[in-house]
């Protein structure tokens, strides 16, 4: 038997495959068992976000750009972080007027859905 532990999506488990006649793997069928773990520490934020507004990856992908900065004023709808998923640009917006407190990410950083991105007063 081979004991091999994977990570995926964060969840991390403990996997024991059973080794076959001749010493290798059942080409067959071979026995996986997977029980799950502690899950693995969260990734740390850049910061816990300034401001009062939050403004959250509406999916998952890797930030492409940064269009505004800490201080920039900003109307509901501009673009405030760009992301990009499958080849495609997405535009995250501001959902109300105010001042950029903080930006939460940079460029290249992967984000899942949810991820504040940044913050606005």
């Amino acid at each position: 038997m081979k004991n091999y532990t994977i990570t995926v999506n964060g969840n991390v488990y403990d996997v024991v495959v059973e080794e076959g006649a001749g010493g290798q793997a059942s080409a067959a069928k071979p026995a996986v068992k997977a029980a799950p773990k502690a899950a693995a520490p969260a990734p740390k934020a850049a910061s816990q976000g300034a401001g009062s507004v939050k403004i959250e990856a509406g999916a998952a992908g890797k930030v492409f750009k940064i269009e505004k900065s800490v201080g920039d004023s900003v109307k509901k709808g501009d673009a405030v972080v760009i992301l990009e998923a499958m080849k495609m640009e997405i535009p995250v917006v501001a959902p109300a007027d105010g001042t950029v407190a903080s930006v939460d990410v940079a460029v290249g950083d992967p984000v899942e859905a949810g991820a504040l991105l940044a913050t606005l007063n």
